[in-house]
């Protein structure tokens, strides 16, 4: 259920985005034929672009200002886009028709893809229980990739309805095709929703 509300609501609030930076999608990669170039060890960078951005995902929940103390304060995203907005119930299949709900937008480095929503519906509220400790089909995993991990997930430990599942550590991946080991140094916990965040550094 996580999952489909997380994907559902990426696309249905498109039209609610405001974009900082650009006014359009980011220009498009090289022309066919130009040199490939290399954008981490054993990536190579496309010749065209694809045809779809994932632009953001939105997450429903319980309490806006205890995830923005997770997601603007520990985390460190930007809040671009902060109102209120009247809901149907229907193409967004939560609520009550007509409630209001806050939306929130948050953004890491790229003025257009990988953001972050947050919506709270607030008259009303949409009643809500402890959230499952454990996963399963149709659940989500959110990585994020910052610096400074140790300091950044013990942060994270002291917002009201985390949860954690390991702390952090060291953990080495295979290299891509051929290239050398991944070293990534990282945490693993619930926010307050029940979505479940991976904070990872990647080291040299």
């Amino acid at each position: 259920m996580r999952m489909s509300v997380l994907v559902g609501m990426a696309a249905l609030l498109a039209g609610c985005a405001v974009n900082i930076g650009d006014s359009a999608p980011r220009a498009a990669a090289a022309p066919a034929g130009a040199a490939a170039t290399t954008v981490s060890p054993g990536v190579t960078a496309p010749k065209e672009r694809l045809p779809t951005d994932v632009r953001r995902a939105t997450i429903i929940v319980r309490d806006m200002e205890r995830s923005l103390a997770l997601y603007r304060d520990v985390i460190g995203l930007q809040v671009n886009y902060d109102t209120t907005v009247e809901t149907s119930g229907v193409a967004l299949p939560a609520g009550e028709p007509g409630a209001r709900a806050r939306l929130v937008l948050l953004n890491a480095n790229d003025p257009w893809v990988g953001w972050i929503g947050l919506m709270e519906w607030v008259d009303p509220p949409i009643p809500a229980g402890d959230y499952p400790k454990r996963m399963g089909p149709g659940d989500v995993v959110l990585v994020l990739n910052t610096d400074d991990v140790p300091g950044r997930c013990a942060r994270a430990k002291q917002v009201p309805g985390v949860t954690f599942t390991a702390e952090a550590r060291l953990q080495t991946y295979p290299g891509r095709n051929g290239g050398p080991d991944i070293r990534v140094m990282g945490c693993n916990f619930f926010d307050p929703d029940g979505i479940l965040i991976e904070l990872n550094q990647i080291l040299p």
